[in-house]
């Protein structure tokens, strides 16, 4: 499993926002600066994390981004979703839609979807808040 730049960037831009936000609105380009994102790129991702209800959005002359909740109640795993979508590792355990004529016989599926919970044990194991408090 690869995470991509947008579920990379995702994590990132959260831990901007609780590291400065403060309960304040941080505008895009005070976080492109940061972080080295493009507002282009930062702008395609911003409407995924705030469908998610993990952003709140404000515009106007103080308008910007800021945390919907506290950075203890998010989890790695579900800002990775957010951006990324699903964490299995192989289309075939996401959904029924994705499963091969051959999935009921296959011998590996138990495998994969041991794979996909310790991804998201680990995932969702890790708060925001662990992140921001994490040394480098």
């Amino acid at each position: 499993m690869k995470v991509s730049t947008k579920g990379r960037y995702a994590l990132r831009i959260m831990i901007d926002l609780a590291m400065y936000g403060n309960d304040k609105c941080i505008p895009l380009k005070e976080i492109s600066t940061r972080q080295g994102i493009t507002i282009k790129y930062m702008e395609q991702i911003m409407p995924m994390l705030t469908r998610a209800g993990y952003v709140k959005s404000y515009r106007g002359n103080n308008g910007g981004y800021k945390l919907a909740y506290s950075p203890e109640e998010y989890t790695a795993g579900q800002i990775l979703r957010a951006a990324e979508g699903s964490l299995a590792p192989v289309a075939c355990i996401e959904d029924r839609m994705n499963q091969c004529n051959r999935y009921q016989e296959c011998k590996t599926v138990a495998f994969w979807e041991g794979l996909r919970n310790v991804i998201n044990e680990y995932t969702d194991g890790v708060t925001l808040a662990d992140l921001v408090d994490k040394p480098k």
